[in-house]
């Protein structure tokens, strides 16, 4: 507890001065795009708070080391392998010249430095002929190595409202938590509760209205920790099953991989060119902004949306917590979570997006309806 708390504290206070300083000390931390297709935001905002994560993150382990017995040789091995997938993605926040292949090489080198630091292997999944495949070490590397850099890149990808990436992270790391405390590693949980604190002490600033951006230095950071306290938990305790860490990490994971074949296959377009086509996109377009509660405020609208995508990864991280030994219960909890999600994206796409989905009003075009028959 005491890590989750001086995590909190200290970010909360980095971020205050990013947002009260951040704008006057470094223009170049300010996101002054406000017109492309991923934005949703009317002003210009700093996107460094992935910064304030990372120092409360330091500072955390290294006094919980002192007085609270943090395995302190471990969480610096880990902390050294993100530095280069967060420089990497810090350098792009702040001269936005780094190409999304510069970002991915760096997480995957920060990956390897990982299997090296932390004997941080996947050497199982739990599927006889790719466990087969994976003693050869060379293949289990690289498995190693893609699935760690693919999580980085995803909670990347779904970084796109206000409190979005956070609150599904914060989810993800509360599973990791109990799980790594079920199982009795203190490695593990001392940094998810780490993670927690640190992510909430960024949010305060962050949602419902956003006064500083994680940025992709901080997704990328909290990408990768998560990957590596994921493959650690797998790797070390042969107990929980290898579909745990794709199970509770489906949203990001999947969102990734809809988005490579929406692009390649769908639009035949560049697998790294933004588009305005994800789910938590289209929510923003034609629910949340039609909703009475955000009729007058862009800002409320993008917090809106974020609520349905957090309800919506529960649906495979909340069985995934408590059943994380049972395959059939964690593969149930994927068919479910992506079932729920391509139903929902067909849905809303086609203009038939489900009434309850409307809170407090009725659906847009029902309503627009009334009101032109009002004006008559």
């Amino acid at each position: 507890m005491l890590n989750l708390i001086l995590s909190f504290v200290s970010c909360f206070l980095i971020t205050w001065l990013i947002v009260r300083y951040g704008s006057q000390v470094c223009r170049l931390s300010l996101d002054w795009d406000i017109h492309s297709v991923q934005k949703n935001h009317s002003r210009p905002i700093p996107r460094i708070g992935g910064l304030a994560i990372v120092l409360a993150t330091g500072i955390t382990c290294m006094i919980g080391a002192v007085f609270g017995g943090n395995p302190r040789a471990e969480t610096m091995l880990l902390l050294s392998a993100s530095a280069l997938p967060f420089a990497s993605g810090l350098l792009e926040d702040l001269t936005k010249c780094i190409s999304p292949r510069a970002r991915l090489l760096s997480a995957l080198v920060g990956a390897l430095a990982g299997t090296w630091l932390l004997n941080a292997v996947i050497i199982r999944v739990d599927l006889p002929l790719i466990d087969k495949a994976l003693l050869f070490s060379p293949f289990a590397v690289a498995f190693t190595c893609i699935f760690v850099a693919g999580l980085s890149n995803a909670v990347n990808i779904i970084d796109g409202m206000n409190g979005l990436s956070s609150g599904a992270s914060i989810l993800i790391f509360a599973s990791i938590g109990y799980v790594a405390h079920d199982a009795g590693d203190w490695f593990v949980m001392s940094v998810a509760l780490t993670m927690i604190g640190a992510i909430l002490g960024f949010v305060v600033w962050n949602y419902p209205i956003a006064s500083v951006f994680i940025g992709d230095g901080g997704a990328y950071f909290v990408g990768f920790v998560m990957a590596e306290l994921l493959v650690s938990l797998v790797v070390r305790h042969p107990d929980v099953c290898a579909w745990y860490a794709a199970s509770v990490a489906v949203y990001p994971l999947f969102e990734t991989v809809f988005s490579i074949y929406r692009r390649r296959f769908l639009k035949g377009c560049a697998v790294s060119q933004p588009d305005d086509l994800h789910l938590h996109t289209l929510i923003y377009k034609r629910v949340t902004r039609h909703s009475w509660i955000a009729a007058n405020s862009r800002e409320r609208a993008n917090a809106r949306t974020s609520v349905y995508l957090w309800l919506l990864s529960m649906i495979s991280i909340t069985p995934s917590t408590f059943f994380y030994k049972s395959p059939a219960v964690l593969f149930l909890a994927m068919i479910g979570f992506i079932a729920a999600y391509l139903l929902l994206y067909r849905r809303i796409v086609l203009f038939k997006t489900p009434r309850w989905i409307f809170p407090h009003q009725k659906h847009p075009v029902e309503s627009a309806t009334a009101r032109e028959t009002n004006n008559r």
